[in-house]
């Protein structure tokens, strides 16, 4: 029996008229946002298989292990101005990753995640958080 948990993906810095999203398996942009220079948080339903590993419509596998989300960011998120044109990235967020004893049903899971890359442009690829994973509901 699988049990479902979400995790809130929160980008400490966005850049601000910039469209951000989660991105589906079908890499199809939900919940499209522009950021402003707040935090900007995306809440996504997971589900917690009986083998400890996390699935859901958010939730991309690479390998036998390697369970990740997409973040996706301006062109990706739907953004067609000139900007969503020039600008068109994903942030992939490790999921595998979180330690065992947070993935409990119903757990509202978050991390802390860079905005911005060194050169002041949207953190893309592999993004560390800033924060471990930690419990918040």
């Amino acid at each position: 029996m699988s049990e479902t948990l979400t995790l809130r993906l929160t980008i400490a810095d966005p850049v601000a008229g910039l469209h951000y999203s989660l991105q589906d398996q079908n890499s199809a942009p939900v919940d499209i946002r522009i950021a402003s220079d707040d935090p900007l948080s995306f809440d996504v339903p997971v589900t917690l298989r009986p083998d400890g590993r996390l699935a859901g419509p958010f939730v991309r596998r690479e390998g036998s292990v390697r369970r990740f989300v997409y973040i996706a960011i301006a062109g990706q998120a739907g953004q067609t101005d000139a900007v969503g044109r020039i600008i068109s990235r994903r942030a992939k967020i490790d999921v595998h990753d979180i330690p065992a004893d947070l993935l409990t049903p119903g757990a509202v899971l978050e991390v802390v995640l860079p905005g911005r890359g060194k050169d002041g442009t949207p953190a893309c690829a592999t993004v560390r958080p800033l924060t471990p994973w930690r419990a918040v509901g």
